[in-house]
């Protein structure tokens, strides 16, 4: 029964999302600070924040991997996870957000919706994660509020709920006027924290009329508040915030805060509606998971079966660290647990509480915690861990297909078998990544997000391991589907060299599936293939997906229908009918006019409005199909789609058409057909 001394209610798990360079981690080194767990305010530029501790996160002035810190604010424990903004690194994002309660939304105060934070908003909303949003850098030349809200309202359609107004403009800003309980917050320079008093004459009756818009979008949502509005004509302070921390939590409303986190402006207000509007692990849903295929739900309780879900792995050159979300019961140093995927059980050595690159030991964790142990030899991110006696697999956290590769070779014929060594971990920390042989010439592949992805990974390598290696061009993973597919095409299966033989008959039809993806469906009548060998042809089926036609890439958007087929009394199985699936849907492939597909992405590129000629004519030979264009901040945003392929180097290009003053960033959006002369491997 959930009360108000139940310690989970004071904890509030969130992440940092934005788009890159909005702020986001001058934000978590913000609350850091403010909330007294570093006593020195880190700066990005300087390489010394907390959460990107990484070497290559310092250099680059960017987040690379999701880092987690504790923090005690006002009574409340916040575990928060600063994740990365580029779009190479969205997989991090995905494996955060599926184990947390909440989000922080950051957002440039000139730029307002940038690509990446659209992406991050939808991987959110695709996961529940109820979120309040921050603009940031008010203090900007051409920052404004309004204008950023706008573009939220318009470009991620939630209803945005301004709960402050800003005092001052641009380089002038000093603080904000809190709608709620109508007072202003003003930071002296170099003031760690605000002066409070009455809003300034000159805003009184701006912030009047905000208060009452307030209102009315509140009470238009809310019925407990619409009663409220209506009886008085107005809403309470205490009306308002429990409103809000109602439609925050259904996704409703968003509360819309701004501040400007660099001169450590509107951090306090941030962390006070984290605490009023998020939810704790008490208020949302039990997790779900499934157990002998029946779902099952565990409560955010101590008492209950323990089960936690591994999101990250660290595979350390001292020992593997992997972060937990524990949803349910209660974890101890030195209790053995179940990897619930693959059977066997681990033993927990060691339980930290996690701030970034250091740790403090705990004797034991519960339902709402999120952690690190040492210890587990065999669990991956995606892994549940729960009680040996209570068995449960909760979903994993999704895992993007790779569209970029590189042949990775080391230097020295010596290394080759600690380069392997080297990729395995890698692959162990990052499931993005993926390493393979290639077949024909032998090379290892090394396949990612990106090119910043795949040249993060290779630098690691380098770093981490002292080897030297060799990096072959960037290539891009091709996809193959169907132009037009046959009807009532047979194969038949024979094959007899002694003992019991192997017969299938199937006739197929293949046809292109729009939503892409791959459909199989039996419409057999009579019983002329038992259901077990229909579920057997599926099965080849999907096994002869994994090489098409044209070059042996994977082949996608098709629906195959097994409409008859035949079977011998002695020599039919479900091998035989497996075999009759792959070799006939790979025939059945040579027979159908097939497309190459490749990836596309769109692109944004930002410049100066006097190089806009220049960029459009160079979209234009990379293939690039403009979408749009506008004029934001004094500086030209165009938008196109582009095929990957021919995003190689474009940024040394862009910036050398600009003066450097050019930027672009990309964020992929599917495949489209590829031309003619594309290389078919």
């Amino acid at each position: 029964m959930r009360t108000s001394t139940n310690p989970l209610t004071t904890v509030r798990n969130l992440g940092i999302l934005a788009h890159v360079d909005a702020g986001k981690t001058t934000v978590t080194e913000r609350i850091l600070y403010t909330t007294g767990t570093t006593y020195k305010r880190g700066e990005v530029h300087d390489g010394t924040t907390v959460t990107d501790f990484d070497p290559q996160e310092r250099d680059r002035g960017i987040t690379i991997f999701a880092a987690a810190v504790s923090c005690s604010w006002d009574g409340h424990r916040i575990n928060l996870i600063d994740t990365p903004g580029h779009v190479d690194f969205a997989d991090e994002v995905e494996r955060s957000l599926r184990v947390l309660d909440g989000a922080v939304a950051v957002f440039d105060a000139v730029a307002g919706v940038e690509p990446q934070s659209e992406s991050v908003w939808r991987q959110a909303d695709r996961h529940g994660v109820p979120r309040i949003a921050f603009v940031n850098k008010m203090d900007r030349a051409g920052a404004d509020l309004d204008t950023a809200v706008a573009s939220i309202r318009e470009r991620l359609h939630p209803v945005p709920l301004v709960t402050q107004l800003p005092i001052g403009t641009e380089d002038g800003f000093t603080g904000v006027v809190d709608l709620l309980r109508m007072r202003a917050l003003v930071w002296a320079d170099g003031a760690d924290t605000p002066e409070e008093g009455p809003v300034p004459d000159a805003l009184s009756e701006e912030a009047a009329r905000r208060r009452r818009l307030l209102e009315e979008a509140v009470a238009e949502r809310h019925p407990a508040a619409l009663e409220e509005f209506c009886d008085r004509e107005t809403l309470t302070a205490a009306t308002l915030a429990a409103a809000l921390r109602d439609l925050t939590r259904t996704g409703d409303g968003v509360v819309v805060l701004c501040g400007s986190a660099y001169r450590n402006r509107g951090v306090e207000p941030l962390l006070d509606a984290v605490v009023a509007y998020l939810p704790s692990p008490l208020d949302v849903p039990p997790v779900r998971g499934t157990h002998d295929g029946a779902d099952e739900e565990r409560p955010a309780d101590p008492a209950a079966p323990m089960a936690a879900l591994a999101f990250k792995v660290n595979a350390t050159p001292t020992g593997r660290l992997t972060y937990l979300r524990v949803y349910s019961g209660t974890i101890e140093k030195g209790d053995t647990v179940r990897d619930a995927g693959t059977g066997r059980t681990e033993r927990v050595g060691r339980l930290l509480r996690v701030r970034a690159d250091r740790h403090d030991p705990l004797e034991r964790a519960v339902a709402g915690d999120i952690v690190a142990v040492i210890g587990l030899k065999g669990t991956r991110a995606g892994s549940t861990l729960c009680a040996p006696d209570a068995p449960l697999v909760l979903e994993p956290p999704g895992v993007a297909e790779p569209v970029v590769h590189v042949a990775v070779e080391a230097r020295r014929a010596t290394d080759t078998d600690r380069l392997a060594s080297a990729l395995a971990r890698l692959t162990e920390e990052d499931p993005s990544l993926a390493v393979r042989t290639d077949p024909e010439t032998g090379q290892t592949v090394l396949s990612g997000m990106g090119e910043l992805h795949l040249e993060v990974a290779v630098e690691r390598v380098r770093r981490e391991h002292g080897l030297e290696v060799t990096v072959g061009r960037p290539g891009v993973a091709y996809r193959e589907t169907i132009g037009a597919g046959v009807t009532g095409f047979v194969h038949r299966h024979v094959k007899q060299d002694g003992g019991a033989g192997q017969f299938a008959h199937v006739v197929l039809d293949v046809e292109p599936r729009e939503e892409g993806g791959f459909e199989f469906r039996s419409t057999v009548v009579g019983g002329r293939v038992p259901q077990e060998f229909v579920r057997a042809v599926e099965a080849g089926c999907r096994d002869a997906l994994a090489e098409g036609p044209l070059g042996g890439h994977p082949v996608t958007g098709l629906r195959v229908t097994l409409t008859d087929g035949q079977t011998h009394v002695k020599d039919s199985s479900d091998t035989a009918f497996r075999t009759a699936g792959r070799f006939g849907l790979r025939d059945a492939l040579r027979a159908s006019r097939m497309v190459l597909l490749e990836p596309v992405v769109e692109v944004t590129v930002t410049v100066p409005e006097d190089a806009v000629g220049g960029v459009l004519g160079d979209l234009a030979a990379r293939r690039g199909r403009v979408t749009g264009s506008e004029t934001r901040g004094g500086a030209a945003v165009v938008t196109a789609t582009v095929p990957l392929a021919e995003l190689f180097g474009y940024a040394t290009r862009l910036r050398s058409r600009t003066q450097g003053r050019g930027t672009f960033t990309a964020r992929p959006t599917g495949y489209a057909p590829a031309p003619a002369e594309a290389p078919a491997r």
